[in-house]
């Protein structure tokens, strides 16, 4: 049984997290389902998440929720992803809304059929004034594409060579006006980095739960959470003795 320590938020909690939603397909294999079945399910639990998030005092809360990769997926899954993206906002962004929160897009809207790049448009336009938490949608995402962005930026701007650094970086960034993530937390118990948040993430601590994304609630959070407030970060330093 689980102790009543961890049933308590901690003192110490991270300000941004960031979750790779991974194992819809597993999940859905294992119960004689089809991916997108999987896909679905993996949608139905983000606003427990969101909700816990903003009961456990975090600000940002970042998903990734369809990587530049992903459309080299077969078509119906592509095509059934898009759907279901669109299904999500129609259902879920007004009780978002009602609870706070305020939604950021991190990626390209380029190339994306017209009904859901407008849906984000009009979500972000319509959640700007919130406060609660916010929630930042990485979909069409990729690191590496997100650095060559901002490095054509950058040259496009006219800066020289000696006057590129770290600050100039990341406020050439989708999430120039986001804090860095201080956890980021992998579902299904796979331990890769998969293009996401790749200069945001440097120091960040990571947490890979063995659970399904469509599992992962507000208990396993509030775990990760725990097993965060637990870490010493050093951000590359040690300390004198």
């Amino acid at each position: 049984m689980m102790s009543a320590k961890k049933d308590e938020v901690p003192e110490v909690v991270p300000n941004h997290i960031a979750i790779i939603m991974d194992g819809n397909g597993r999940w859905a294999r294992e119960r004689g389902l089809p991916r997108l079945a999987g896909h679905r399910a993996g949608t139905e639990n983000l606003r427990r998440v969101i909700e816990a998030c903003a009961e456990f005092g975090i600000e940002y809360l970042t998903i990734y929720a369809f990587s530049t990769e992903n459309w080299g997926r077969p078509e119906p899954e592509v095509s059934g992803l898009m759907q279901i993206f669109e299904d999500v906002f129609d259902r879920e962004l007004a009780e978002l809304h009602r609870q706070g929160a305020r939604l950021l897009h991190i990626g390209r809207l380029e190339g994306i059929k017209e009904s859901l790049r407008r849906k984000v448009i009009d979500a972000i336009e319509l959640t700007k004034d919130n406060d609660r938490v916010t929630l930042c949608v990485a979909f069409n995402y990729g690191g590496r594409d997100e650095i060559i962005h901002a490095i054509q930026e950058i040259v496009a701007e006219g800066y020289k060579p000696e006057q590129i650094d770290a600050e100039l970086v990341s406020r050439h960034l989708y999430t120039a006006d986001v804090p860095d993530p201080d956890l980021v937390i992998r579902t299904s118990g796979e331990q890769r980095i998969s293009n996401f948040l790749l200069w945001q993430a440097a120091y960040a601590e990571w947490v890979f739960p063995m659970i399904y994304w469509p599992d992962f609630g507000r208990q396993e959070l509030l775990d990760a959470i725990h097993e965060y407030a637990q870490r010493e970060r050093r951000f590359g330093l040690v300390k004198s003795n």
